[in-house]
């Protein structure tokens, strides 16, 4: 369930308490390219960048931000949450691909991005995703805070919009992880919810 992957360039530690109320306390800013947006092409870095200005500049003329596409998901069933979103503008129309938690089951919605239509979905039971999945996914339920949270408090800290946004678990400890574009950089944003406790 990881849509960023953690990557070194530039840590800088900023402290939010105040953010939002009841918000996660620590949030870590990362500038760099995250290895999310790279592209497939192995060892060619100018390739990569030329994939990565197209894929945010797909994300800039979209109208549909990544609040509402999660919204958008969540309610397709009551009670949803979500657990991970992305844009995906490699191809055809600008998507987000989003995955929602409901009744043991994970959703993987695909959302227009520049429409709001739902384009896709379909679910897959959670005895079917990995043991490292299911950890994440049950301590999602746990904690009070969900990705739409974080990712409010990630698009503050790093000024900007975010495009990813996921769940990572580093060091026994589960975090949030969002990107977010500010500016012309791409900056991950790592916070730790309140109440996550390691496994």
């Amino acid at each position: 369930m990881t849509t960023a992957k953690r990557w070194t360039s530039g840590l800088l530690a900023i402290a939010l308490p105040a953010l939002l109320l009841g918000a996660p306390a620590r949030a870590i800013v990362t500038s760099g390219t995250p290895t999310s947006l790279h592209s497939d092409r192995d060892g060619d870095p100018e390739a990569d960048r030329q994939a990565v200005s197209r894929e945010i500049e797909r994300f800039r003329s979209s109208s549909i931000s990544i609040s509402q596409a999660m919204a958008i998901a969540e309610r397709r069933h009551d009670g949803a949450t979500t657990a991970d979103v992305s844009f995906d503008g490699a191809s055809g129309i600008p998507v987000y691909r989003v995955k929602t938690l409901h009744n043991d089951r994970i959703w993987r919605h695909t959302i227009n991005a520049s429409t709001g239509e739902l384009v896709a979905d379909a679910a897959l039971p959670l005895a079917e995703l990995d043991h490292a999945d299911r950890n994440n996914l049950a301590a999602l339920g746990a904690i009070r805070h969900r990705l739409a949270d974080a990712v409010l408090v990630a698009e503050r800290a790093a000024s900007g919009k975010a495009i990813s946004g996921g769940l990572v678990r580093e060091r026994g400890r589960l975090n949030f992880a969002i990107v977010v574009i500010s500016g012309d950089d791409l900056k991950e944003v790592i916070l730790e919810p309140p109440g996550a406790r390691p496994k």
